[in-house]
């Protein structure tokens, strides 16, 4: 069983729908019991980063969310805001995230670059370049596409963080894995095919 951590901030309802379809056991839960005993954790997230984070801290769920992930080793999902929260910090708030991967949450920049003119947020398909034939993409058409609404974007520290590119003005980090710890930026639960088939290759390659 997968829970969907619910603290207030996702879009929770989208993505138990796709997952379902894909034929995956999810729930949606605040319950310590439910998160004791999931294969699974997905961290939806949908807002800013500060407030994010507050309300995580505040749900009282952190503790219990640690120990399976660092103790139990069972893989997470973070989705948007919620593999923004993985980092260490973000230019959109003064809270420090969680830092389970090594990084910052930085703005798009385009003073220095020919595409002074796009738009902030980053709204809209894009395609996506995988590293290495990760299996969170396996079986992706080389040319997948998936839905961004964002105007914060990844910097890891390393790079070997980084499992997956887009291009908006820039090259920029849009899927990141450290062990057992995955985030995407992109929506899958709105990507139509293509996220459904990365909610598939989630339950069946990674969980």
């Amino acid at each position: 069983m997968i829970v969907i951590l619910d603290y207030g901030m996702g879009n929770t309802g989208s993505i138990i729908n796709m997952i379902r379809r894909v034929g995956g056991d999810a729930i949606i839960s605040a319950d310590d019991q439910d998160i004791s005993t999931a294969a699974a954790l997905i961290l939806p997230g949908v807002g800013a980063f500060d407030n994010g984070m507050e309300k995580l801290r505040a749900s009282g769920l952190l503790p219990v969310i640690e120990k399976r992930i660092f103790d139990d080793k069972i893989p997470i999902l973070g989705i948007c805001l919620g593999m923004q929260l993985l980092f260490e910090s973000s230019e959109e708030g003064a809270f420090e995230g969680l830092g389970w991967i090594p990084g910052q949450v930085k703005r798009f920049n385009f003073s220095d670059t020919s595409q002074a003119g796009l738009k902030i947020p980053h709204m809209g398909w894009n395609e996506i370049q995988p590293a290495n034939n990760h299996l969170l993409f396996a079986g992706l058409e080389s040319e997948a596409r998936f839905y961004f609404v964002h105007s914060y974007h990844i910097v890891c520290d390393v790079d070997k963080y980084s499992i997956a590119k887009a291009v908006y003005g820039y090259a920029f980090t849009c899927a990141v894995q450290n062990d057992n710890i995955y985030g995407v930026q992109f929506h899958p639960e709105k990507s139509h095919r293509f996220g459904m088939g990365l909610f598939k290759n989630f339950l069946e390659n990674i969980c």
